[in-house]
């Protein structure tokens, strides 16, 4: 469905800045795949996901969806079968919208009719809003005119996922979307995540930085290091597979040990 092939990516070539941000990456992902993805900081997880989705293009190296090479597709072309999500709540929507008009974007972005313009959106579709809304359970549905800016982070994240989804996307990357929400509403969130991801069968890669989360959701555990894969776990391996023993994995095949303090400390916390 999804394959990455030789990715590389260096940046600030030639200067002391440079930095080797991926580094002959490979991955493939099946129809319906639900990975999880941790990693230090500088690992490359977000580089991927810009490399995913177009922000930049590779060094080196090929992104095929469903066979098709999209290498040098223009970001704004892939939006329409990639959804994303960042870690700061306030990316994604435009503050000084409506909830209303916000949906009609993400709506008509997907749209495939060639000519969908804003001005168009029918009261079937509103109605559509409405529903979508609705199952946030958050009271969004009786607040579509007013300004995204008005709502609480938590409520931007939850709306940014439904419109991320509301035409069903090829490929969902989220990146570390709860961690910068409270426990309650980082809970919330992310119950909605894997409840539309479910649902719809969307394949799905998601950054984190709960080792927990990162071995009971999904169906793979990936550990990057260095600008490339260093772990790819599923199946029976990750059946009944410990923090602990994951660590322990990384170890042998990164030859160093896991070394965010971030992630380590809240492994410690929830023990």
């Amino acid at each position: 469905m999804l394959e990455l092939i030789n990715l590389s990516k260096t940046f600030h070539a030639g200067t002391v800045n440079e930095k080797r941000a991926l580094n002959h990456l490979n991955l493939k992902m099946e129809d319906g795949d639900f990975a999880t993805i941790v990693g230090s900081n500088g690992a490359g997880k977000s580089t991927m996901f810009n490399a995913i989705a177009g922000t930049f293009y590779p060094d080196e190296g090929s992104i095929l969806m469903d066979g098709r090479d999209i290498t040098f597709v223009k970001e704004h072309r892939r939006s329409v079968y990639i959804g994303r999500l960042f870690q700061d709540p306030l990316m994604g929507t435009a503050p000084h919208m409506t909830i209303e008009e916000n949906l009609a974007i993400a709506y008509l972005r997907a749209s495939t009719q060639q000519h969908a313009y804003f001005s168009r959106i029918s009261r079937k579709e509103k109605e559509l809003f409405r529903e979508q809304l609705a199952m946030l359970d958050m009271g969004l549905e009786d607040r579509m005119k007013n300004p995204v800016g008005l709502l609480s982070g938590g409520q931007r994240q939850a709306l940014t996922l439904l419109m991320a989804t509301m035409v069903t996307p090829k490929i969902l990357l989220l990146d570390e979307h709860t961690a910068a929400l409270d426990p309650g509403t980082a809970a919330k969130v992310l119950e909605l995540t894997k409840q539309i991801v479910k649902e719809r069968n969307i394949t799905c890669l998601m950054v984190t930085h709960n080792m927990n989360q990162a071995l009971e959701l999904g169906n793979r555990t990936i550990m990057m290091s260095d600008g490339g894969i260093a772990l790819d776990i599923k199946g029976k391996e990750r059946e009944g597979m410990t923090v602990e023993d994951l660590l322990q994995q990384f170890a042998k095949k990164a030859g160093e040990a896991f070394n965010n303090d971030r992630i380590l400390l809240s492994t410690e916390e929830e023990k």
